[in-house]
């Protein structure tokens, strides 16, 4: 973390679940402060994903200044580590222009990268441990390589899902590569960890309004041709077992592209699983005792947008 990042006023982040806007209030905020939006969004990073991923738009794009969209092709490795290294380079740009830095999206660990310098020790990948320990997992199952992660490192262990093989994998990765514990390197990380000044705002909605807002968003993203933005990522070569294609309405609509579903049983799964990813950040972010969290349900995009302002008001 250099000491020019750590200057100038707090970074106002714009955190919570999908589908609460939290693109929208951020530009509006941004609008209203002179600022710049730096994006915490997974797979936003990707060229090519724009409405599965509901990226802003060039009307909103041109309006306010993004950071962290279009970063790497689908095909490339991008890490928490590289979003990290990208995000404070965007934050540098950002302060010597004299602008409000402003952090949005609903990626937990990316938020953490920033904010609090997370991740700074991350092991680099080895792909012939990935590829083994994933044929694996193929093989007998995730929650099989959870329960010997569970007695490698059940700190580890008792923070992952049983079904998540990604984080599984690479927590055995690392375990296997260095001999060091994954939760041992992150308690290292984050003993020397430097928080980065910031205002954390959150944004919510009782459970039957998000869902209805998660279900207009799926929607509108097939409207827009989200089969055919993955029809074109195919078409350019990218295969489906890459991460980015196997993510949240990727997969689904792979499926469907394979044949074997159709599209209405494609496009409720989507909904199924988007709710349950928000669920998940939820749960994520709640933890955060910093975060002030709006409701809001009945409100408009702008109203928001003055109620967070309103907030800023006050000395922080």
């Amino acid at each position: 973390m250099t000491t020019e990042t750590l200057t100038g006023p707090p970074i106002i982040a714009i955190v919570g679940p999908t589908a609460t806007g939290k693109t929208a209030v951020a530009i509006s905020v941004s609008a209203a402060l002179g600022g710049e939006i730096i994006s915490a969004d997974s797979q936003a990073v990707y060229r090519g994903m724009d409405i599965g991923t509901a990226k802003p738009d060039t009307v909103e794009r041109a309006r306010i200044p993004f950071h962290l969209l279009d970063a790497a092709n689908p095909d490339e490795p991008f890490t928490v580590a590289r979003f990290r290294e990208l995000a404070e380079a965007a934050l540098l740009g950002i302060r010597k222009r004299g602008r409000q830095p402003l952090l949005a999206g609903g990626t937990g660990l990316y938020v953490k990268a920033l904010l609090e310098n997370y991740g700074l020790t991350e092991t680099p990948a080895d792909p012939v441990i990935r590829e083994r320990l994933n044929a694996e997992a193929a093989q007998s199952g995730a929650p099989a390589l959870h329960a010997r992660l569970e007695q490698a490192d059940p700190a580890a262990a008792a923070r992952i899902h049983p079904n998540d093989r990604i984080r599984i994998v690479r927590a055995l990765e690392v375990l296997e590569r260095t001999g060091v514990p994954i939760s041992v390197q992150q308690a290292r990380d984050a003993e020397t960890r430097t928080r980065r000044p910031s205002v954390k705002f959150g944004l919510t909605a009782a459970r039957e309004v998000l869902y209805a807002a998660i279900d207009q968003r799926v929607d509108k993203m097939i409207a827009k041709g989200l089969v055919q933005e993955i029809q074109d990522l195919l078409a350019k070569g990218y295969t489906e077992d890459l991460a980015p294609l196997r993510s949240l309405g990727y997969k689904e609509i792979c499926a469907y592209l394979r044949g074997q579903i159709d599209l209405e049983t494609a496009v409720s799964e989507i909904k199924l699983n988007t709710r349950r990813f928000a669920k998940r950040q939820l749960t994520w972010f709640r933890a955060d005792s910093e975060i002030t969290w709006i409701d809001v349900e009945g409100r408009s995009i702008d109203q928001i947008a003055k109620e967070i302002l309103s907030q800023l008001e006050a000395p922080y």
